[in-house]
């Protein structure tokens, strides 16, 4: 009998699933709403009789009601990416020629995608089943929206099989211009606010504590990228053909190109057809489509080598310009800000917009009440392209760049060579000070959890932190007092503040704030030096003998060292137990037998990955590139590896080694 009832489920499951799949993805009808729901409601009371048979991936599900205080923040173990963006057919040439350099193939071909325009999404399928989706964040890390994510009918819970056991697949959460219309009509009717634009809706509505509120909206998903271990595909179309026919909404206006006239083709008939299409897009997505090359290109620190996005012309508005102002940023940098009339730009009503610098604002010779126009770069940041000048009033003036910090009346500076004003008064200028704590304690930095920017400011103006040290000190009797504090928030707080004293050496330095030292620059000289002592003992000299690590940052990095302050501040966080140097955990297993050897790996690998290869390579000293040249002692050569990039090898007189041949170099 048991057995019976399990059957019986686990039928009702499979059907339900393959008429979601018919409706929602194939977008055609294979049963009446009336029979579907009948089934579901069978499905339901079966369930709730034999609660031994719940799953969390039923159909039933779907409908949402999880209430989700507190999104939980998920590291990435596949890091998500940004993409370059390119605005010419220039643009799209300049890249292909790296691409030939690095791969060295002549001929490579690309699949072009349209470029939704919504909110990033990562799946992760485990035997089958989906086990959490997370949003991009920063990138490393984002916030779990499983329980909302489940609402989407589009996206299976549950796969047939025949797909790969255990992968991540990544796409967009978009509100599709129907719903998004049909939506703003019932809130209107309801005398509420419309929303300004799709893109925005649906990522807010991927951050809503009521799952039964976002199973409410029209979402849908569109899949664009496969990524695991040892993909059982030699192309990134195959892939996601595959995807397709296993239950994923993979897009059809997809197309694979065999040369780069064929991308300009694709990206001509789009520009003209995109108004036609069901959602919002604002580009074109170019990749290069055999997988063993997307492997061997790489990344940046930012961005897929193997990608680019062609964005679409950004729309532009006209506007007045009601006032200049000035923002100090936590280095000191002085950013001017135009203040607006309020005009909708793409979606969103437009009321500030970066000037940048004194020098684009005298390229421009941009004045108050001048009419101006304006664009989104990249249809995400505003700014001011330039002025109508046929209206500009007779009794117009020049406008004249402040002389003095906007925050202490410090007379700014400006060295050679660089575009920006700074404030120099780096330990009494109030913006500057919750600037550098504010980064201190942001993700990318120490992390630190209860502790927020608006914390910072208040904790600031209240004279209990001048410094991101000070924090330390605090205390839970300290900040219960202040407004919006209860005994709650100050113990999240100061255990946030204790747990930040594991956060690994790399990322306080990054969260030091010193000038100029980024996430990247701050990874290279923890590898390097291995502790704070030992880099602020380094000098001029020594620095710039170190991989990346230019004369402005060398120069930054002895400023910095040198600073009475810095130095007492560093002495406090040693003696709080912040970690200053490499711990022994991360150094276990690594060596310096490749010290001074430059690699390059090419082609597709039996044992180990590339990205196994490249960590070999860093863990043991060695330096991993992308590309040959004349500094580089090995090239790895795997099976497919561009005939053009061997003969450049050899030329340059440079080492060809297997993979089983580094593997002995190592050991």
């Amino acid at each position: 009998m048991t057995q019976s009832i399990k059957d019986k489920i686990q039928l009702l499951r499979k059907e339900l699933r393959k008429h979601n799949h018919t409706y929602y993805v194939l977008d055609t009808t294979s049963i009446s709403d009336f029979d579907f729901d009948k089934k579901l409601e069978d499905l339901q009371l079966l369930e709730q009789s034999y609660p031994e048979f719940f799953d969390a991936n039923s159909p039933t599900q779907r409908v949402g009601g999880d209430i989700t205080k507190n999104f939980k923040t998920v590291v990435h173990k596949n890091r998500m990416y940004s993409l370059d963006n390119s605005y010419s057919k220039e643009d799209l040439l300049d890249w292909e020629k790296r691409l030939q350099k690095n791969t060295g193939v002549e001929k490579l071909t690309y699949t072009c995608e349209l470029k939704y325009d919504g909110a990033s999404i990562n799946l992760s399928y485990k035997n089958g089943k989906l086990q959490n989706a997370v949003t991009r964040g920063d990138g490393f890390q984002g916030d779990d929206v499983s329980a909302n994510i489940k609402t989407i009918k589009s996206i299976p819970l549950v796969l047939d099989d025949g797909f790969v056991s255990n992968f991540e697949i990544r796409g967009e959460i978009i509100l599709p211009l129907d719903g998004f219309h049909k939506m703003n009509e019932e809130r209107i009717e309801n005398g509420e606010e419309a929303y300004r634009n799709p893109r925005n809706t649906a990522s807010g509505s991927l951050k809503l504590q009521d799952s039964g509120e976002v199973a409410k909206r029209p979402l849908d998903c569109l899949l664009y990228h496969v990524v695991g271990d040892s993909l059982p595909f030699s192309t990134h179309m195959e892939a996601l053909n595959s995807a397709r026919k296993a239950g994923f909404k993979v897009p059809v206006e997809m197309k694979e190109c065999n040369s780069i006239d064929e991308v300009f083709e694709y990206i001509e008939f789009w520009g003209e057809k995109r108004n036609d299409l069901p959602y919002e897009t604002d580009g074109i997505v170019v990749k290069v489509n055999k997988l063993h090359f997307q492997d061997e290109l790489g990344y940046t620190a930012k961005s897929p080598r193997w990608a680019i996005a062609y964005k679409f012309k950004a729309a532009q508005q006209s506007t007045i310009l009601n006032e200049i102002t000035y923002q100090v940023g936590r280095t000191g940098a002085i950013t001017p800000v135009a203040n607006l009339a309020p005009v909708l730009l793409a979606g969103t009503i437009v009321k500030r917009a970066s000037l940048h610098n004194a020098t684009q604002i005298q390229k421009l010779d941009i004045r108050i009440n001048d009419t101006v126009f304006v664009e989104k770069g990249g249809e995400i940041i505003p700014k001011v392209v330039r002025v109508d000048f046929a209206k500009r009033s007779e009794d117009s003036i020049p406008t004249n760049y402040i002389s003095h910090c906007p925050d202490c009346q410090t007379l700014l500076v400006r060295e050679e060579g660089d575009a920006k004003h700074y404030c120099p008064n780096q330990f009494g200028c109030p913006t500057q000070i919750t600037g550098r704590i504010q980064h201190y304690i942001s993700r990318k930095a120490l992390d630190i959890d209860g502790l927020g920017a608006e914390s910072v400011t208040l904790l600031c103006k209240e004279g209990l932190i001048s410094n991101y040290a000070d924090l330390y000190d605090l205390r839970t009797a300290q900040i219960i007092p202040l407004e919006r504090m209860a005994e709650k928030s100050a113990k999240n707080m100061i255990a946030g503040i204790e747990k930040s004293k594991e956060i690994p050496f790399e990322k306080v330095l990054f969260g030091l704030g010193i000038r100029f030292v980024g996430e990247t620059v701050a990874k290279k000289l923890a590898k390097h030096f291995k502790s704070m002592r030992s880099l602020m003992a380094a000098t001029y000299e020594e620095l710039i003998l170190v991989d990346e690590i230019g004369e402005r940052i060398a120069q930054s990095i002895v400023e910095f060292s040198n600073d009475l302050g810095t130095i007492l501040l560093i002495d406090r966080l040693t003696a709080y137990g912040v970690q200053l140097e490499v711990s022994e955990t991360s150094l276990r297993g690594k060596t310096e037998k490749l010290t001074g050897n430059i690699f390059v790996v090419s082609g597709v690998f039996e044992i180990m990955s590339r990205n196994e290869l490249k960590k070999s390579i860093e863990d043991n000293g060695g330096k991993f590139s992308s590309s040959l040249s004349k500094k580089t002692n090995y090239i790895i050569a795997g099976a497919n590896m561009g005939p053009s990039k061997r003969t450049k090898a050899e030329d340059l007189g440079i080492d060809i080694i297997s993979e089983a041949d580094y593997i002995n170099l190592i050991q």
